[in-house]
């Protein structure tokens, strides 16, 4: 894999870190601007509304733009949106930070996923995500633990502060290793705008689109709300909200690291395996959520089940997207944000019904037996890189 890959992974990290802190952080964040831990929550859903919106507006815009320029505008706006969200005392101002930032995200991993797949060869693009998603999985191992013990420590706005300066050096690595050429100029002969957006009607990629969407959905529902699983209902102490999000990340690790070896050849493979398995597992998270050692064993598997199945049906957006080459990384970006802004509000409302804090669990659960339900009647659409013939 080509070194720029890995300078757009750092980069994907420091807002990989922004996009899950806050579930390490909702309960301080909370108190602090007296609002209520369901209302912190909707941050989350900011973040995601402004990356699915931004995402496919910022890549259509790009298109005429350096693409070095473009990656680094985007971190120094997305820096820059972090420091007024940390100084800020008005949940409003800091819900507005949280939607700027998001475009900023979104533009950059929209540019940085089209970036990916023209860094390697067409048969590789399952593995070049891998590595751009690694950005990803390492901060929920590395960066989202640290910032939930760095706001344990010196309050919620320190970690703002942190992922702030750690876009400088991945901002750096854009300016001295990313090509400066155009969107266009790198996919030669590609087509114009009105045809890549024309392949949104293409009932293939919706459908695995919306197949992402749900699966991310059901991630961020319980990911956001894991704090109050792990201090209210298995009765530990703060400091173990960092060893469960730890246990996430390790696990989501393991996830893209296997998919990414299989979702170019055996996608169906991945989903016949993992979505069962994905299933089974929320419920049983939300029976033995009281049971810290089964807690955080599960949350290890259920980390590595929902990036695994998640990064293969994004993955296989990209092919399905293939015609559209500078707009394919905004599609598989919208698709994930979309469940990343829905899965949050879903779980919300849960918590205040009889089940409480393991809502969000049961909820997941559901959305992933949805996504199964839809998936079945078209497999073959996530199987070995085909379409199937019905949906064309």
């Amino acid at each position: 894999m080509p070194l720029p890959l890995y300078l757009l992974a750092v980069a994907v990290f420091a807002m990989g870190t922004s996009e899950f802190m806050l579930a390490g952080l909702l309960p301080d964040l909370a108190s602090d601007l007296d609002v209520t831990v369901g209302t912190a929550g909707t941050l989350t859903s900011a973040f995601a509304v402004g990356m699915v919106v931004g995402a496919p507006l910022v890549a259509a815009l790009a298109r005429d733009w350096s693409r070095r320029s473009s990656l680094l505008g985007f971190i120094l706006a997305f820096a820059a949106a972090h420091a007024v969200g940390a100084v800020t005392t008005s949940f409003p101002v800091l819900f507005t930070t949280r939607v700027v930032a998001a475009l900023a995200n979104a533009g950059f991993l929209a540019v940085a996923l089209t970036a990916a797949a023209t860094l390697v060869p067409p048969h590789k693009k399952g593995r070049a995500l891998a590595v751009l998603l690694s950005g990803t999985t390492v901060a929920t191992i590395a960066g989202v633990p640290g910032g939930s013990l760095l706001g344990a420590v010196f309050g919620w706005r320190a970690t703002f502060w942190a992922v702030a300066a750690l876009c400088l050096p991945a901002a750096l690595g854009i300016l001295k290793a990313v090509p400066a050429g155009r969107v266009k100029e790198e996919t030669t002969g590609g087509p114009a705008l009105q045809a890549e957006l024309a392949q949104l009607a293409k009932p293939a990629l919706l459908l695995v689109m919306l197949l992402g969407a749900l699966v991310n959905a059901a991630t961020f529902g319980s990911f956001t709300f894991l704090a109050p699983v792990v201090t209210d209902t298995a009765g530990l102490g703060e400091l173990w909200i960092s060893v469960a999000l730890v246990l996430f990340g390790a696990g989501s690790f393991a996830g893209v690291a296997v998919a990414g070896r299989l979702s170019d050849q055996r996608p169906g493979r991945v989903i016949a395996v993992g979505g069962p398995l994905l299933l089974i597992g929320w419920p049983a998270l939300a029976v033995l959520a009281n049971e810290p050692v089964a807690l955080f064993a599960l949350v290890f598997v259920q980390g590595a089940l929902s990036f695994a199945l998640g990064s293969t049906l994004i993955t296989r957006v990209l092919y399905e997207a293939a015609e559209a080459p500078t707009m394919a990384g905004s599609y598989a970006t919208a698709a994930l944000n979309v469940g990343a802004a829905v899965g949050p509000l879903i779980a919300a409302t849960t918590l205040s019904t009889t089940v409480g804090n393991l809502g969000p669990l049961w909820a997941s659960g559901l959305l992933v037996a949805m996504t199964l339900l839809i998936a079945l009647p078209f497999r073959t659409v996530v199987a070995a890189g085909r379409s199937a013939e019905v949906l064309r």
